[in-house]
């Protein structure tokens, strides 16, 4: 199974290397078969928040086929202006068997057209811009994280970690999960 988690200036680190630490400890301690890897517009460098750099493993143009796609927070605004962006996220959706954000992601997964009247949430403190801004959707603002279908929305940060815990319980085991929780010293909030 291959999870890409999409990175791009001025994303928000731990939205993607949070969710990267789960997937990457569940490959390590038992979902051998599993590929872990950040994809940007392009392979160059990306800064992250705060000045972070990061490498992608792969671009839009070279990256394998995606099971699970994990579209990350932070300062998205510019994202959401790029249509090449939101084709490709549109395009992977196709295929994706579930497509997930962490914190803002969700507003180019929306900006995407990916869905409408879904539930989803988002950070608290972008809950209101979400509502005004996509008024089709159902927007939640007491869960960490919210599934609808094949799509799955969290808060921000932490809650992405807890997400892709029950990401990690669902593609694989509740056993699994735990004891990557365990492994990462890491509280798991189960309930959304």
């Amino acid at each position: 199974m291959n999870i890409g988690i999409y990175i791009y200036e001025n994303a928000e680190v731990l939205d993607f290397s949070g969710p990267f630490e789960v997937f990457s400890t569940a490959k390590r301690l038992h979902a051998k078969d599993w590929d872990i890897f950040l994809i940007a517009e392009t392979s160059a460098p990306v800064t992250a928040r705060g000045g972070f750099q990061v490498l992608p493993h792969y671009s839009f143009n070279d990256h394998p086929h995606i099971d699970v796609l994990i579209v990350v927070g932070g300062i998205h605004t510019e994202e959401m202006n790029k249509a090449e962006v939101l084709a490709w996220i549109k395009h992977v959706d196709t295929t994706a068997t579930h497509v997930v954000s962490v914190c803002t992601g969700v507003f180019l997964l929306a900006k995407a057209q990916l869905f409408t009247q879904l539930f989803v949430t988002t950070h608290w403190e972008d809950i209101p811009i979400l509502i005004e801004t996509f008024p089709n959707l159902n927007v939640i603002d007491n869960k960490r994280w919210v599934c609808d279908g094949k799509y799955v929305t969290s808060g921000g940060i932490s809650a992405g970690i807890d997400m892709s815990l029950y990401l990690v319980s669902k593609l694989h085991s509740l056993v699994l999960a735990e004891q990557v929780a365990h492994q990462m010293e890491y509280h798991w909030q189960q309930c959304p």
